[in-house]
């Protein structure tokens, strides 16, 4: 937990003394001094700090704020309850095999509609079709997606692209192809170039120049997986 670490630099962001923060929140300044030494507050107390210093109370906890970018910190500042770098993400469903590695569960056109409503569900990740590729890093998780249109030639529609999941999308490099789930478009593969400062979007564009470039909001991405390798397999 970070409350008492968080308290503490959000005032001195504010250049607020004790003593001024402990009378705007009706605290003994010898109260707010206890909970910057880690004293657990009450929750009444968690929802008057939230409040006023505009930030969710999971936040408040939770995270270290001092290692966010200043531009986070302002979005956050100004009521933005969007994350821009995917680490609060809800933890990555995956499946094993016998040997305990994981698997590379596969997403076909026909269970993509579902994926978008279902990924977190374990019993759906489960029942995906699942197979190996040794030659790729155990450092990171890989799901592979069955792709749909000509959008990204020379990957064909009905081909597979395999990526590996990516946690925080402030580490996705201008010019990356990757694979979006999106709340409201299902899943798109497309080159990613980020505009998260200048507006909170990201910019899709396709290696086929016939299809124009559009803008994602953020707040629509449910998660981004990063090209490694396609092949032509079919499954039944």
């Amino acid at each position: 937990m970070f409350f008492a670490e968080n308290i503490k630099f959000l005032r001195k962001r504010r250049r607020k003394s004790q003593a001024d923060l402990a009378e705007k929140l009706k605290l003994t300044r010898t109260t707010l001094a206890g909970y910057e030494k880690c004293v657990q507050p009450p929750f009444k107390v968690l929802i008057k700090f939230a409040e006023h210093f505009n930030v969710s109370i999971d936040a408040l906890i939770r995270y270290n704020l001092q290692e966010l970018s200043e531009f986070q910190l302002s979005q956050i500042e100004d009521g933005f309850d969007i994350d821009v770098t995917g680490r609060k993400l809800r933890l990555l469903t995956i499946s094993v095999n016998q040997d305990g590695d994981e698997n590379i569960e596969m997403v076909p056109l026909k269970a993509q509609a579902g994926y978008t409503n279902s990924y977190g569900d374990l019993e759906f990740i489960a029942d995906l079709p699942k197979f190996s590729l040794p030659f790729l890093p155990k450092n990171k998780t890989y799901r592979s997606f069955q792709i749909e249109g000509d959008s990204m030639l020379p990957i064909p529609e009905g081909d597979w692209v395999t990526a590996s999941y990516i946690q925080n999308w402030e580490d996705i490099k201008d010019g990356t192809p990757c694979i979006i789930v999106t709340q409201d478009d299902g899943i798109v593969f497309k080159v990613v170039y980020k505009q998260l400062e200048k507006n909170q979007t990201l910019l899709l564009v396709s290696s086929n120049t016939e299809y124009k470039p559009y803008e994602l909001a953020i707040s629509k991405v449910l998660e981004i997986w990063k090209f490694e390798t396609y092949n032509g397999f079919d499954i039944k």
